[in-house]
């Protein structure tokens, strides 16, 4: 065989490179015992070298996922290939505060790492060499942009002023259940229901006035539907309810409780208090109805006859 020289200059320099390089550089021995920590490590830990050398690597570093990271290394022993994590999957394994200037509202350091097997002269896998890249930057625009593009699709479903469903979304989601509930035969019901008197209102008090009106409204029907059920802003002062699983009862107490709530409460403006009344209509599902529109149609129906009869009640059709 022929014989290994090392220069010692040259391996010398070799440690000095592996120090300068922005990623995180651990090499530990089958045992977990750390053979090399390298600058980087020690800036972001605050742990020397000296203090974690030759020691095991869980013992000096209590926070690690200690059962996840063994068995990441010991798959890459045993297989002789690399394991990796992502920060998705995992946002860090190493606990480090991030200090970039772009993200500094983030205060970890997202984390991809790369786990290398290392062999020794006769051909077996004797170290691991755990590699921490900081991608911070890249999480934090990713993240970003997932929040804008939730935030742009809560605002294309969602009424500005109620921040209940807007009318759109809400009969796009009643014809998707109206499809469903004919396939389950599931009990469902449909409320809806408008303010009473609301352009006196809006005269008397002024539209901001109006506009607290409508938004105690919104806040009364949220406290008191489940959350289970689909509640829009239909237009206006008219407000929508799709009641799943419940039979035309339970969809009637449910428009009961909320018309007592709603006389009850007192909206205080600089013009003076306001109180006020909404009116009712209920509809359960029916074979009968050949479209959700024509369901609706027929709760529509009945809050008009509630209107007629006086306001201030509720009005079930069959």
């Amino acid at each position: 065989m022929p014989r290994l020289t090392v220069n010692v200059r040259d391996f010398h320099w070799g440690i000095q490179a592996l120090d300068t390089i922005d990623v995180g550089l651990v090499v530990i021995d089958i045992n977990y015992e750390v053979c090399l920590w390298n600058s980087f490590m020690q800036n972001y830990s605050g742990i020397v070298s000296t203090k974690i050398m030759t020691k095991n690597l869980f013992e000096v570093v209590p926070d690690l996922p200690e059962e996840w990271l063994k068995a990441k290394i010991d798959a890459a022993v045993k297989l002789d290939t690399r394991t990796f994590s992502r920060w998705e999957d995992r946002p860090y394994v190493f606990h480090f505060k991030n200090y970039s200037p772009y993200t500094n509202k983030s205060t970890i350091m997202y984390q991809n790492m790369v786990v290398t097997p290392l062999k020794s002269l006769n051909g077996d896998v004797s170290h691991v060499c755990i590699m921490i890249q900081d991608v911070s930057d890249i999480a934090k625009n990713k993240l970003h942009l997932e929040q804008s593009n939730q935030h742009l699709s809560n605002m294309s479903r969602t009424d500005g002023l109620t921040q209940l469903l807007n009318r759109s979304y809400w009969e796009s989601l009643l014809m998707k259940k109206y499809e469903k509930i004919i396939a389950t035969e599931a009990p469902a019901s449909l409320v809806i229901f408008d303010i009473d008197h609301f352009k006196k209102v809006n005269d008397t008090f002024g539209h901001a006035a109006g506009d607290d009106v409508i938004r105690k409204t919104a806040e009364v029907l949220r406290k008191t539907a489940r959350a289970s059920d689909h509640c829009g802003r239909y237009g206006g002062e008219e407000f929508t309810v799709l009641l799943p699983n419940t039979t035309v009862d339970q969809a009637r107490y449910f428009a009961e409780r909320l018309r007592k709530r709603i006389e009850a409460e007192v909206v205080s403006t600089e013009q003076g208090e306001i109180r006020y009344t909404i009116s009712l209509g209920v509809c359960a599902f029916d074979k009968r109805f050949r479209t959700h529109s024509e369901w609706l149609e027929h709760a529509d129906k009945a809050l008009y006859e509630s209107k007629g009869q006086g306001r201030n009640q509720t009005t079930v059709v069959a």
